[in-house]
């Protein structure tokens, strides 16, 4: 596995992945910013960079997410969550067909490895507040702000 750091707004982005793809982008506050990119990271650092300069709404380099089949169930419903929108868990729930999943839905969206790109910061509360967010509920905001500029957010 290759690993690179980027700067982002939110922290420190450190991105791990081979020729099979992406496996983990996480957000750190302090580290060492790579000098240099390996080639298999290239596309997802270049796409990053494009996302937090307002130029990009979609990724389509590879992803290699390791997770259970459940997991990975959730974290492919969180790509179908359009970018500027939101869903809540519940939504999430009944999309997967089971509203009783909620606490697992949720619970595989925390444990998404893939920030940002799998777009976990797009699924609130029911009641539209801001509910648990690995990275902090300060990046969720700005994540949410940043990719809504009126500052409305709509459920698909």
């Amino acid at each position: 596995m290759e690993t690179a750091a980027i700067n982002t707004p939110l922290g420190i982005a450190q991105i791990i992945g081979d020729t099979n793809g992406i496996a983990k982008i996480s957000v750190i506050d302090e580290g060492e910013v790579s000098t240099e990119i390996p080639t298999v990271l290239q596309e997802a650092v270049t796409q990053l960079s494009d996302y937090f300069q307002g130029n990009r709404t979609h990724f389509d380099f590879k992803l290699n997410p390791k997770g259970t089949e459940f997991q990975q169930k959730v974290w492919q419903a969180l790509l179908e969550i359009p970018f500027g929108k939101t869903c809540s868990y519940m939504d999430l729930s009944k999309k997967l067909g089971d509203v009783k999943a909620i606490r697992a839905v949720a619970s595989a969206n925390g444990k998404n490895p893939l920030w940002i790109v799998v777009p976990c910061h797009r699924v609130i509360g029911t009641d539209g507040s801001l509910t648990g967010y690995a990275g902090g509920l300060w990046r969720k905001k700005w994540l949410l702000e940043h990719e809504s500029p009126s500052g409305q957010q709509t459920l698909f």
